[in-house]
């Protein structure tokens, strides 16, 4: 038997070192596999997989679709606080992800949203002022689904996923060739209901694409605390592929999920994508995140920040100068402007409408609660319950 001589004549590594060379390999080994192809510094690359060339009006786009929603957004979560709304979910952090994949799909396409996904319906041209009806409790919803294919926020967590993919089978059985999608998070991911409707997609070969925002915390609860493997890999034990992107390229986002979408589209059926993002706000208005998060964690993903990358690719390529980005800032101040008014201007609903169209027939006890209440409005001295 011979020995390396090289190798024998190395120092012996200290239990303390072997540790701390574990813990480096362990922290390299948890980097995600993902999809990129604008790292956050800016720099273009390619996927072997994924190819997109857009051109600079496209990118421009882009660029100015995330812009805008944040500024919604923002002034959204700003409207909260000033108590003109009941609740608002941020999605800072998630543009990239929203806009990204709500480009990827074709008009005739079907959107599954949860109560997040403003990037969405901006890019399904539903107008921002309508999505802020339900957190001022002045409607359920406020637009007509079927007028921009873009279902009603839903609050209950996980539902949608089933509710897109009764709508994809039923979209096969017409013999269209438009495909479905379906935003959730990463907490939504272990709720029963996105497992069953894994299970009924995969079966019935459901021309539907799963669209997981991992921003990493349900609420308080971190990804590790609810998944052993990666979300993306879920999607392998219901017999369809998954795939995990960067979150925060919206380039990548695009890809990827225009590629999801045409294999649906082909009768290939589901596809699972997890966006590797970050919830960079809380989770709604009503949550604390300095609770259970540290700021060093939020200023790590700050530098991944999805429009400042898109930012200075521009500007590098030179394909956007100075007068593009100051339009686009007087833009931005105008959306707000116009979300502020409209918000406050907002009339208040008819307290009498909640007994409307209960049952189709009728009701002989929606009947009677409906006339006890007008009683007890008609009680007060202008006639109207404060």
């Amino acid at each position: 038997m011979t020995v390396d001589s090289t190798a024998a004549r190395k120092p012996r590594r200290s239990s303390g070192g072997k540790r701390a060379a574990a813990k480096k390999t362990a922290a390299k080994s948890a980097q995600p596999d993902l999809v990129q192809l604008l790292t956050p510094e800016g720099k273009r690359v390619e996927h072997p997989e994924y190819s997109i060339d857009p051109t600079p009006d496209e990118l421009r786009g882009l660029y100015r679709d995330m812009v805008l929603t944040r500024r919604f957004d923002a002034e959204a979560t700003a409207l909260q606080r000033q108590g003109e709304l009941g609740l608002w979910a941020s999605l800072l952090g998630q543009e990239a992800a929203q806009i990204g994949s709500g480009r990827a799909t074709r008009e005739d396409d079907y959107v599954f949203p949860t109560y997040r996904e403003h990037g969405v319906a901006w890019c399904r041209g539903v107008d921002p002022v309508n999505l802020l009806g339900m957190f001022r409790g002045v409607n359920h919803g406020g637009w007509d689904p079927n007028t921009n294919n873009f279902q009603l926020y839903t609050i209950v967590i996980g539902s949608q996923a089933l509710h897109a993919t009764g709508y994809a089978m039923g979209v096969t059985k017409d013999g269209a060739d438009s495909a479905v999608i379906a935003y959730f998070g990463d907490g939504a991911s272990s709720q029963g209901d996105v497992a069953e409707a894994f299970t009924f997609s995969a079966v019935y070969n459901a021309p539907v694409v799963f669209f997981c925002q991992n921003n990493q915390w349900a609420i308080s609860e971190p990804t590790e605390k609810q998944t052993r493997v990666p979300l993306y890999q879920r999607a392998q034990g219901f017999g369809f592929p998954g795939v995990r992107v960067d979150g925060n390229d919206v380039l990548a986002c695009l890809a990827v999920t225009r590629a999801a979408l045409e294999r649906a589209r082909r009768g290939e059926g589901p596809t699972l994508v997890e966006a590797f993002t970050y919830r960079m706000g809380a989770h709604t208005t009503s949550d604390d995140p300095t609770k259970y998060r540290r700021d060093e964690e939020r200023e790590a993903w700050e530098a991944k920040d999805p429009i400042q990358r898109l930012r200075a690719y521009l500007e590098s390529e030179k394909l956007a100068d100075d007068t593009f980005f100051t339009e686009l800032e007087d833009e931005s101040e105008k959306l707000g402007k116009h979300v502020r008014e409209a918000v406050r201007a907002m009339p208040d609903p008819d307290m009498m409408a909640i007994f409307e169209n209960v049952y189709a027939d009728g009701s002989a006890l929606v009947d009677e609660e409906r006339a006890q209440f007008a009683a007890y409005q008609a009680s007060f001295a202008d006639g109207e319950a404060k």
